[in-house]
């Protein structure tokens, strides 16, 4: 896990510095550059996880000198595909970098059909003058780029390119869609402008000036290619089959490896699975708590570790650290995240940082390819779990912002509406969001995050497997339960989905009061008040601080766009909707 930064034409090796110094905390371990005179700059931050030895660091050139490499990410089955290469690359270290590069050389673009893992890499090939880069099938990794200047930049973070003098604008309409329909922008797209992301599942070439993009991963394919007509057995053999194998390929590091814990039914699978492999005893697990019974999940966490032994470190989150760490944490995200569940999560990475344990896995992924979110059984368009009423308050905006958000308009390739659903949650709404957070979180404590159920094998299959497979009785994720009924109580496998996990509803409107009403008056008599009904938003906060608190995610919205005001007017940038 680690940060990439280039600049492909025209540059200065100072933006090349500030870009890896912004990203520092991506790769604290080693910082390598590489340059083609008026050609390229490449830069890379290393977190060392497989092979620490300094032969790894990156940019990593071949043999020839032809393809530098600069990665982010994680091969899993790197042992795999190196043995299919020995006799076509002489390899000189055991890391998965290497071999990455050796089956780009080897194979082409189609090495990426040959990797499991999670990735965002470049490569400069300074004979033919012209960049590869490309970016994993559900985009765990980030990839972000500009063409400023005449010259294509890119790198693993937003605020890389900010520093390399970008200017820092916001896109108004992915600003406004957020607002009125809770929506984070396309695949491509971020919060601000001039600045795009390249899409999960696609790679890109930049030569001669030149920029085209192009989707290298095709779920529906991949979903048509699936097995038919297996009895409900036969498909919960492959499955648990797929899933012991995914938990040991990320188990592959020279670092400790810890996992992630709640109290649901994913957190308790893998519990159960990473329990199975050797010196399990050893294996540290990290959850978190708030010292509110209606929300912590910490009776059924240890009635789970009980059962296994794993050292467990529960780690406290209270409301007066809520504004200081949304400062910093807005400031590690670029552009806004999902609130105090968020915060929650990053200090379990803070402490296991200080732990020395490098390396997390969690349990993200399983709703989305087992349809185990209330919605999907809803005629409805929901993207929340849990809410009845509208949690967007569009009248808030004045009538000239909210006439610039853009309802998002979500593909459906599949027949099925709830398929259509899941691939929605896959590839546009749930997991871009997670994963988006999550690296900005592991990563500020220079730590890495897997998903080991977001292997893309689990996915696939799991996906075209028959809904009563799925759905049965009223209960979701029905195979899930019977595989983890092998391993677990009852009480554990057949307990409800409990969306929420922190009290953020009740601490903005009491614990956080006059911190909220304070963003909320940074917005009201700032510059950008134009943007807002004054009124309307008045109303709002005082019905919210009244008891009408069913859904705070609009006040949550107001305080994230606070926190841009801040980091705009840090930068010396105007914010000009």
């Amino acid at each position: 896990m680690c940060g990439i930064a280039g600049i492909i034409g025209d540059y200065k090796e100072s933006q090349l510095d500030v870009m890896l110094t912004s990203q520092h905390h991506r790769g604290p371990d080693a910082t390598g550059k590489y340059f083609d005179p008026e050609f390229a700059a490449l830069g890379h931050n290393r977190l060392g996880i497989i092979d620490l030895s300094p032969q790894s660091n990156q940019p990593f050139i071949d043999d020839s000198g032809r393809y530098v490499l600069v990665f982010n990410g994680e091969i899993y089955n790197y042992i795999e595909i190196k043995a299919t290469l020995e006799n076509q690359y002489n390899f000189k270290t055991e890391s998965d970098t290497e071999v990455l590069l050796a089956a780009f050389i080897a194979y082409g673009k189609s090495c990426l059909e040959k990797l499991n893992g999670m990735f965002a890499f470049a490569i400069w090939d300074n004979q033919e003058k012209k960049l590869f880069a490309a970016r994993d099938r559900f985009g765990v990794k980030p990839f972000y780029y500009s063409l400023f200047n005449n010259s294509f930049y890119f790198s693993s973070e937003i605020k890389a390119l900010h520093a390399a003098g970008i200017k820092k604008e916001p896109n108004e309409t992915v600003w406004a869609s957020y607002f009125v329909y809770g929506s984070y922008g396309k695949p491509d797209e971020t919060f601000w402008n001039s600045i795009a992301q390249l899409p999960g599942g696609h790679f890109l070439e930049y030569e001669n000036k030149k920029l085209s993009l192009k989707k290298w991963y095709n779920f529906e394919d991949e979903i048509a290619k699936q097995p038919k007509n297996l009895t409900f057995e036969q498909a919960k053999e492959k499955y648990t089959e797929l899933l012991k194998d995914s938990i040991n390929l990320r188990f592959r590091a020279d670092v400790p490896v810890g996992f992630n814990v709640s109290g649901g039914l994913d957190s308790s699978v893998l519990l159960a699975l990473v329990n199975l492999q050797e010196n399990n005893s050893r294996i540290n697990a990290y959850t978190f708590y708030t010292n509110n019974s209606d929300y912590d999940e910490l009776p059924w966490v240890e009635k789970m570790i009980a059962k296994t032994n794993n050292p467990l470190t529960e780690v406290l989150l209270q409301a007066e650290e809520i504004p200081s760490l949304t400062e910093k944490i807005s400031w590690q995200e670029d552009e806004p995240f999902g609130g105090i569940p968020t915060l929650a999560y990053a200090k379990i990475f803070e402490q296991a940082r200080k732990d020395k344990v490098l390396v997390l896995l969690d349990g993200q992924g399983m709703d989305e390819q087992w349809a185990g979110y209330d919605y999907y059984t809803q005629n409805n368009e929901a993207t929340i779990q849990g809410v009845h009423d509208s949690p967007y308050k569009e009248n808030m905006l004045s009538d000239s912002f909210l006439a610039k958000a853009e309802k998002p308009n979500y593909p459906k390739p599949f027949e099925d509406e709830l398929l259509n659903k899941q691939y929605r949650d896959l590839f546009y709404t749930k997991i871009p969001r997670a994963l988006r957070f999550n690296d900005r979180i592991s990563m500020t404590y220079s730590t890495e995050l897997r998903e080991p159920f977001l292997d893309y094998r689990l996915v696939e299959f799991a996906f075209s497997l028959p809904l009563d497979f799925k759905i049965k009785n009223g209960q979701t994720k029905f195979m899930l339960r019977k595989i983890a009924s092998e391993y677990l109580a009852d009480d554990l496998v057949f307990a409800p989905k409990r969306p929420l996990q922190t009290p953020q509803r009740e601490w903005l409107a009491t614990d956080l009061k006059e911190w909220v009403r304070e963003c909320f008056l940074e917005l009201s008599s700032s510059e950008y008040s134009n943007l807002f009904d004054k009124e309307s938003l008045e109303n709002e906060l005082k019905s919210y601080f009244d008891g009408n608190i069913q859904s705070s995610f609009h006040i949550w919205q107001c305080i994230s766009f606070s926190q841009m005001i801040k980091e705009l007017s840090i930068n010396n940038s105007s914010f000009k909707l």
